[in-house]
């Protein structure tokens, strides 16, 4: 496959070539320096840039139902948390999503999982959390991974029991707590269903106490953590993931120098979520600048839920970040491949052009790189390669 194509470090090859065998990238770069091939077939791409493939590191793609007449309060003027305590947001989709059979959540969410593959997107995470008991999860987490099975796309699960309180458990934090340490994460894990686990440290969510008791029952059953931190408040729940060695940290609008120092220190990537910060008209932005001072590796992501961020756009992601924070071109270009990759541990698969990494490309009808950032509602993808194919 020849064309225009983006370096690790996203340098430009003009006259660039890209081998594969059996979906492994086998050689990428100058096709000057290319070495001698004897290949089945040859792709010539006319000129056309060459990306690896977008990685959306932050959705929780699966769920029932919708929260149109939510995003309706809050024009009215009602908040996030007035919502949630008033038994809509998180619980309310809770609701629907047990109520759903997981034919039903696989068919619902299809349709948004099609709209990011249509913008050159080969992999996606998917986060559990609408369920809040354990059936519900483990429905919702074998419906995630049949989405991989029906879409030709690498699906990164996630499991979010500690996402909010449900009713049952109304008044009663430590002791859902419990229950999702002592009985939900070892079924998840028995299961293999999870590959990584997250939680909302909040005030309408999970104190930090709390949050380090989970992290310490995933790390115990061998698994990574990553942690919905700082949106709405600053719990240092951001540098208490860094301690852990967290892949990510997300959302972040309210963290601060500590939160900043600490996951330099982890290597624990920021992922910013524009669509959230927009959707909830949110007025704190993430600290672009100490991130960058500090070398923290950014990530963007969709968000993509039914309350805060009903996002199916990774391209419009990038536009958000460019434009309400304050990103360059080659910063959201790392944000959705290399840095994104990072933040879901897969590094050594993923996230750039090399050898030895999985053949995930997007080809673009673009003139240049800054196009696929600078757009809004416009898609030039031409072809979309997943594992070589």
């Amino acid at each position: 496959m020849t064309g225009k194509g983006l370096t690790p470090e996203l340098g430009v090859v003009e006259q660039g070539v890209i081998a594969s065998l059996d979906g492994t990238i086998l050689y990428a770069g100058p096709q000057a320096d290319a070495p001698a091939f004897d290949p089945a077939e040859v792709t010539d791409c006319e000129g056309r840039w060459i990306t690896p493939g977008l990685i959306d590191c932050h959705t929780h793609l699966v769920f029932g139902g919708d929260r149109a007449r939510e995003f309706e309060l809050r024009l009215e003027g009602a908040s996030y948390e007035d919502i949630a305590r008033a038994g809509g947001g998180i619980v309310s989709t809770m609701k629907a999503t047990r109520a759903a059979s997981e034919d039903a959540l696989v068919a619902s969410a299809l349709p948004r999982l099609d709209a990011l593959l249509a913008e050159g997107v080969t992999t996606v995470e998917v986060k559990s959390g609408y369920g809040l008991d354990l059936a519900s999860e483990l429905r919702m987490l074998r419906a995630a991974r049949r989405l991989g099975e029906v879409r030709r796309v690498r699906i990164v699960t996630t499991f979010l029991g500690a996402h909010a309180l449900p009713p049952e458990f109304a008044g009663d934090a430590t002791g859902y707590i419990d229950h999702v340490c002592n009985d939900m994460l070892p079924a998840v894990a028995q299961a293999g269903l999870a590959d990584a686990v997250d939680a909302f440290c909040e005030g309408i969510g999970f104190s930090t106490e709390q949050t380090e008791r989970l992290f310490r029952a995933a790390t115990a059953l061998g698994l990574p953590v990553k942690l919905h931190a700082e949106q709405l408040s600053n719990l240092h729940g951001a540098a208490l993931a860094a301690r852990h060695g967290a892949l990510s940290a997300d959302h972040l609008e309210h963290l601060d120098a500590a939160g900043v120092a600490a996951m330099a220190a982890s290597g624990t990537v920021a992922t910013l979520l524009p669509g959230a910060y927009y959707f909830c008209r949110e007025t704190v932005l993430p600290p672009i600048g100490a991130l960058r001072a500090a070398s923290v590796p950014i990530a963007l992501a969709t968000d993509c839920n039914p309350g805060t961020s009903p996002l199916t756009s990774l391209l419009l992601a990038m536009n958000m970040g460019a434009t309400l924070f304050r990103l360059t071109v080659p910063e959201c270009l790392a944000a959705v491949t290399r840095n994104a990759a990072q933040a879901l541990g897969l590094s050594h698969r993923l996230g750039s052009l090399e050898a030895g990494k999985a053949c995930d490309l997007a080809i673009w009808n673009i003139e240049r790189p800054a196009d696929l950032v600078y757009r809004m509602g416009f898609n030039p993808l031409h072809a979309r390669i997943w594992s070589g194919q």
